[in-house]
């Protein structure tokens, strides 16, 4: 990590100069060393929003986004949605490595044998209300399962540590189609040990007692997809979070509790909802003329939602992936929908419009991701719901990962302090 690189800073009112050193990743942009900044020169640095900040050391996941590219532990999101399955996936983000044939085996029967909660969980959801956002319920019992599972809260025992990573990655799926299951007044659906990861989340989220439900192979596919592009995205905010939670040594579920708290947030997990909310706002094909131009004037407050990334300066690697999945899904269940023929003209026109190819701006992951969970039947308050079952292996990973380091460190970010100065009291009958 370490080079022979340094990168001087010199202060223009005294005239010293200070050396830093740089340390080169594998990839990616090298970093200065900003750790003894301010013992040596009393500044700290100021970096809202820590986008020029690396705040952690991480081997799992690498992104570019100039180039769209997009790799965990070294393997592209294209050969692992082109290759495997979403455990595979986890086991390589937990482990670092793919798994053999006797290792997946083991690691499935591991995950698959944690997917049901304990029965006195089932009593957490009548404290909440039916019309509750399935977010809050997530946030709450997730949090809760740390009142059940005591024998696996010790974060220095790394057997611990394990138990806990498989009981999450598990009981997540459960909880969320629970969390579904109650908001529409139906009976909760056990998990069955016969079926995949993907497969098994869909039985539980729309089989119904009075008939046997068929999990239709297209959209478990889909749903596997989904959960692999969703698995982990670099710190990203919610990652940042269970990060920043965890270096306080709380207990895992505690820590990625924090991290569907974070998720929450529109500006982070909500973006495939807005995508539909734009679909409902543009209405009708013959609109989207209209709103294309609406899109092009910097005046109007209007913005296509689904187009572009904030990372990706180039196409959303894991869209291309998605497209694919949306084309079969829409095919096979053959929906009819009108938002779903206002989303395929739009993404027609906006690829194809000079305007946005010059900006790449082009569909990303949740543009498709929204279009293909309506098709599939979820109602729109689960979308960050399922966007938190894929993402629980990242924030489990990144907490492992940190928990591992030889030196953990309580996260305490520093501040610019702009208020008033030292000032006097004033006894309440003289202000």
């Amino acid at each position: 990590m370490k080079t022979d690189k340094t990168f001087t800073l010199k202060n223009d009112q005294t005239g010293e100069e200070f050396t830093l050193p740089v340390l080169d990743g594998v990839e990616g942009p090298s970093v200065i060393d900003v750790r003894k900044l301010y013992a040596e020169t009393g500044h700290f640095t100021f970096d809202p929003s820590y986008t020029s900040t690396a705040s952690c050391k991480s081997r799992l996941t690498f992104i570019d986004g100039d180039k769209g590219i997009l790799r965990h532990r070294g393997y592209t999101i294209e050969e692992l949605t082109d290759n495997s399955t979403f455990l595979e996936v986890a086991y390589l983000l937990l482990e670092g490595d793919l798994p053999n044939k006797d290792q997946m085996k083991e690691f499935d029967h591991n995950i698959t044998y944690h997917t049901l909660v304990h029965e006195q969980l089932h009593t957490f959801f009548r404290g909440f209300r039916r019309d509750a956002h399935p977010m809050a319920i997530m946030c709450g019992v997730v949090g809760g399962l740390a009142a059940f599972y005591h024998d696996s809260l010790d974060i220095w025992d790394p057997k611990q540590r394990e138990i806990s990573a498989h009981r999450l990655i598990a009981k997540i799926p459960t909880i969320a189609a629970m969390t579904m299951k109650y908001a529409m007044g139906q009976p909760f659906v056990y998990p069955r040990n016969d079926l995949t990861y993907a497969e098994n989340f869909l039985h539980m989220c729309f089989a119904l007692p009075a008939e046997p439900y068929k999990v239709s192979k297209t959209l478990s596919d889909a749903m596997d997809k989904i959960l692999i592009l969703h698995a982990d995205h670099e710190q990203n905010a919610s990652t940042s979070t269970v990060r920043l939670a965890g270096s306080s040594q709380a207990n895992p579920f505690a820590c990625i509790s924090s991290g569907i708290t974070s998720l929450w947030g529109p500006a982070h997990g909500g973006a495939n909802q807005a995508v539909l909310a734009m679909l409902r706002e543009i209405g009708s094909v013959d609109r989207i003329p209209e709103y294309i131009e609406k899109a092009k004037d910097k005046d109007d407050p209007f913005r296509l939602m689904g187009f572009g990334h904030r990372v990706y300066k180039n196409m959303d690697p894991r869209a291309g992936v998605l497209k694919a999945s949306c084309d079969a899904v829409l095919d096979e269940l053959g929906v009819t929908d009108p938002l779903l023929a206002v989303a395929r003209e739009l993404e027609k026109i906006a690829l194809q419009d000079e305007y946005f190819v010059q900006r790449k701006l082009f569909p990303n992951v949740d543009f498709y991701s929204g279009i293909i969970l309506k098709a599939m039947g979820f109602p729109e308050e689960m979308f960050t719901v399922l966007f938190a079952v894929g993402r629980t292996v990242g924030w489990v990973s990144q907490w492992k990962e940190m928990m591992e380091e030889q030196s953990l460190r309580i996260g305490r970010p520093r501040q610019l302090y702009t208020g008033p100065a030292k000032r006097d009291y004033v006894d309440i009958d003289k202000r």
